[in-house]
């Protein structure tokens, strides 16, 4: 019953899960079906492939940002003037 709602109305996704500032994880309201953003910027189904080429790119986003933020610190701590 949920998929005719999505046949006849379309589907209603909503983000899941931000993966970078630019791929993203959408889940259907009704219907349960998963996409996500490929490497062309459209939607495609989120298979276990994209799910694993997903968990690594946040993996290294997360790394690269938390590694931005304690240069900041860094730089902030270390500068004199007199």
């Amino acid at each position: 019953m949920k998929n005719i709602h999505c046949l006849v109305f379309g589907h209603d996704f909503k983000v899941t899960r931000n993966v970078t500032y630019h791929v993203k994880e959408y889940t259907c309201k009704t219907c349960n079906k998963q996409l996500t953003t490929n490497g062309s910027g459209h939607l495609t189904e989120l298979t276990p492939k994209f799910k694993e080429i997903n968990d690594v790119l946040e993996r290294i986003h997360n790394k690269r940002i938390s590694k931005t933020k304690h240069q900041k610190v860094k730089s902030d701590l270390l500068v004199f003037s007199h």
